[in-house]
């Protein structure tokens, strides 16, 4: 039996298939059950693919560019008329020949080739939508599926009889840390709250830049674990340095990481007291399974402004504070900071908030489904 795995290469897309796939594999550790991924090469999430032994198949896939240029325009002709037709084919003989039981989809540019070529040969098509605004790949995919996976209970969009709300996909490993490990890996001192700050995959300068204008007055508070990301690691550890050699004494409450692989995040969420993070779906999911307080600021650039939504529904009932990135201003920042450290019952509602908003047996709960489907067409034969 074979499950092909589709979508658009970025960490969000990523890492909640690998939490569906240990999770079958815990449930049902038969070595004949093969992994496949089908998709546009993406070195960052092949490195965790392939972590997991789940095969890569990669094929061409391109995307609709809504914003209007001429080079936007000519792209989106290469796109719709090379690209994504050159993706079906590559999937539907890889697919034919291949005979998977099962195609799962997480949406993306990357997942539509696969979606495409799966409904022609009759292959069962499961997907899962993160965000509260799907985008327009999900929203195409819906259309082939009669069972979608979201997130958030009022997902936008798909019909109502066809949602299933399961969460987000976390992988379990990541509720396992402990403020001992956390100590040892990070180097901390524990004289102080710990502020883990989080900017994705690929980090996110604007929050990088807000706190090095306030990094001596929040390392007076806080030890810091800051994630920054790859791209912007040398220049907020140059500029850091420059602070931090003004203030010496503050040097060992700083904390600096590119990326934080899964051993490490999994102790920063442990140690962490409070969270300050974009409103990605998969991260929101980790912190409410974490059961940590956290201000989200949204990134305002994001698709169908999915980011700004995300945050909105996970704050409903108090589980977070939303700080529009309008708003984020180093003044107002470091006010609701204070005033929430000031009110540790306010931060007590959040984490109860937090822990009643997630749903960490999600992938659990989509392994299962899979595999009755899988058990179900393969004892017919």
């Amino acid at each position: 039996m074979k499950i092909i795995f589709t979508g658009g290469g970025s960490g969000g897309h990523v890492v909640p298939i690998i939490a569906i796939v240990r999770e079958i594999r815990r449930i049902y550790p038969d070595k004949k059950l093969e992994f496949l991924y089908l998709g546009p090469k993406d070195e960052f999430g092949e490195i965790f693919l392939s972590q997991e032994e789940i095969k890569i198949k990669n094929i061409s896939a391109g995307k609709i560019r809504r914003y209007a240029s001429l080079k936007s325009i000519i792209k989106n002709f290469i796109d719709i008329f090379f690209r994504i037709p050159l993706g079906i084919i590559q999937a539907f003989f890889f697919m034919f020949f291949s005979r998977p039981s099962l195609i799962f989809s997480k949406g993306g540019y990357g997942s539509i080739p696969a979606v495409i070529a799966g409904k022609m040969l009759f292959i069962p098509i499961f997907i899962h939508e993160s965000d509260v605004a799907p985008g327009a790949a999900n929203k195409f995919a819906s259309k082939l599926t009669n069972e979608i996976f979201v997130s958030f209970p009022r997902t936008e969009y798909f019909l109502m009889d066809k949602m299933v709300v399961v969460g987000n996909p976390i992988r379990r490993e990541i509720l396992e840390g402990t403020k001992e490990k956390a100590r040892e890996m990070f180097k901390l001192n524990f004289n102080r709250p710990v502020l883990l700050i989080l900017g994705g995959s690929q980090g996110a300068q604007r929050i990088n830049d807000k706190l090095l204008e306030l990094l001596p007055t929040l390392l007076d508070s806080f030890e810091i674990i800051l994630q920054c990301g790859e791209s912007n690691y040398q220049e907020v550890k140059a500029e850091a340095r420059v602070t931090i050699e003004k203030y010496k004494s503050l040097e060992s409450a700083f904390h600096l990481y590119p990326f934080l692989k899964e051993t490490e995040i999994r102790q920063a969420y442990g140690v962490a007291d409070f969270i300050v993070s974009r409103a990605g779906a998969g991260t929101i999911f980790e912190i409410a399974a974490n059961g940590k307080p956290s201000i989200l600021v949204p990134l305002p650039e994001s698709a169908q402004n999915h980011q700004v939504k995300n945050a909105y529904a996970y704050g409903e009932n108090g589980a977070c504070m939303v700080l529009e990135e309008n708003n984020f201003t180093v003044r107002f920042f470091l006010e609701k900071l204070r005033f929430l450290f000031a009110n540790p019952q306010e931060m007590e509602k959040m984490r109860k908030a937090a822990i009643e908003f997630s749903k960490p047996l999600a992938a659990k709960v989509i392994a299962e489904r899979i595999l009755r489907r899988l058990l179900k067409k393969h004892y017919r034969k």
